[in-house]
């Protein structure tokens, strides 16, 4: 809002009556003084001091009106520039307030993991993981992480024909021809399948939802899946596990180096899980 141009306008409409007021006393005077020569100087020095009163006055109320609009504004201009300046102050209070809060959840996970891996030095996975390190360290391997899901055992696979046979594949792709091994020598496999509840055999319909499980979803894979894995890429698989017999191999009846891969019983809260190896670079190194 322009305060000045408003109280301007308001004092400069009540001159403009106040003037007009005053021609209308001076028009009256000089009527009354129009035939008497004596009362006519009287009165034009009259007319002339309403004239400079009127002009005085008019001029120091605009000089107020605008001092005070002057003062009006800039206390505005102030309340504008606090204003701005307390939000700018809120919001560096609510960014410095979320940094901080940020920070602290940093700082109590990085406490949380220091006092699991304390708590875990001497515990199952710890002392599982070294034991397959160690296996695998004659081996000049060491472990390759898969992400702790349905497809670990499959992802761990592929990762294995990438390095050891330079072949590409999928998870998909070998969930589905793991399906159709299965399928395909049903006989050799169906009498190794039963029902987790009853331990009876699977059925026809059982295993055909055990098989359509296996193909379309994340379905776990063990022991058998193993098997159909090695006997349809036609490579053996070597399987290094911590407690039992340090090695698992299967398909060994392939020629070509084995895919090497880790089990873990203890890796994960989810359960049993596996990983993929590569060359241990540190050991080549030291050789």
């Amino acid at each position: 809002m322009d305060f000045e141009k408003d109280g301007d306008s308001s004092v400069e409409a009540k001159h403009r009556k106040e003037k007009k007021e005053l021609q209308a006393q001076i028009q009256a005077l000089k009527k009354a003084a129009k035939n008497d020569k004596t009362k006519k100087k009287e009165i034009l020095a009259e007319i002339v001091r309403l004239e400079n009163d009127m002009e005085n006055r008019h001029q120091q109320e605009l000089e107020s009106v605008q001092k005070e609009n002057k003062s009006e504004k800039h206390e505005l201009v102030e309340n504008e520039v606090n204003i701005e300046n307390d939000v700018v102050k809120l919001k560096i209070s609510k960014a410095q307030k979320r940094r901080e809060k940020k920070s602290q959840l940093e700082k109590e996970r990085e406490q949380q993991i220091k006092l699991q891996e304390k708590e875990n030095l001497h515990g199952p996975r710890n002392q599982e993981l070294q034991e397959i390190s160690a296996r695998l360290k004659k081996r000049n391997l060491k472990i390759f992480s898969i992400p702790s899901d349905g497809d670990c055992l499959y992802k761990a696979v592929a990762h294995q024909m990438l390095i050891v046979r330079n072949e590409t594949t999928t998870a998909e792709i070998l969930r589905r021809d793991v399906a159709s091994y299965i399928r395909n020598n049903k006989d050799d496999f169906l009498p190794f399948m039963t029902n987790p509840d009853t331990f009876d055999m699977l059925n026809d319909d059982a295993f055909e939802v055990y098989c359509d499980k296996i193909e379309n979803t994340t379905v776990w894979g063990g022991q058998l899946e193993v098997r159909a894995l090695s006997s349809s890429l036609k490579c053996p698989i070597n399987i290094i596990q911590a407690s039992g017999p340090e090695c698992i191999e299967q398909g060994s009846e392939f020629e070509g180096p084995p895919l090497v891969i880790t089990y873990h019983r203890h890796m994960y809260r989810l359960g049993e899980h596996y990983n993929s190896t590569c060359v241990n670079e540190e050991l080549e190194t030291e050789m």
